[in-house]
């Protein structure tokens, strides 16, 4: 499956559109990476726990889309727009979420 996130494939024909594909991850991030991931920002430094958590998201909202592609007999997904938020929740946790939005299609092999 060839993803990209310009409105066509250089050098390939598009044969046919088949629609909008979503994929959405929410991940909660528990409270002990939160308590140490709000120490590192409070002295500076990178959160690895949060960096993992968003790969984490990323992939399985890529991994959705693309499932979604597949199932409608496309070989691509073109116009790729990934969205990043955090979520506050009651209680004071965050939970992230990461949502990949693109347009299925059929190109030439």
């Amino acid at each position: 499956m060839l993803i990209t996130t310009t409105p066509n494939i250089e050098g390939k024909n598009i044969k046919s559109y088949h629609g909008l594909v979503t994929g959405e991850a929410i991940l909660g991030a528990n409270i002990f990476k939160d308590f140490f991931a709000g120490i590192r920002d409070i002295v500076g430094g990178r959160s690895s726990a949060y960096e993992n958590e968003l790969k984490n998201a990323r992939n399985i909202a890529m991994d959705t889309m693309t499932g979604e592609a597949y199932r409608l007999g496309c070989n691509a997904i073109i116009g790729v727009d990934l969205d990043y938020e955090t979520i506050g929740i009651s209680g004071g946790g965050n939970m992230l979420m990461v949502s990949a939005t693109g347009t299925a299609v059929k190109i030439d092999d």
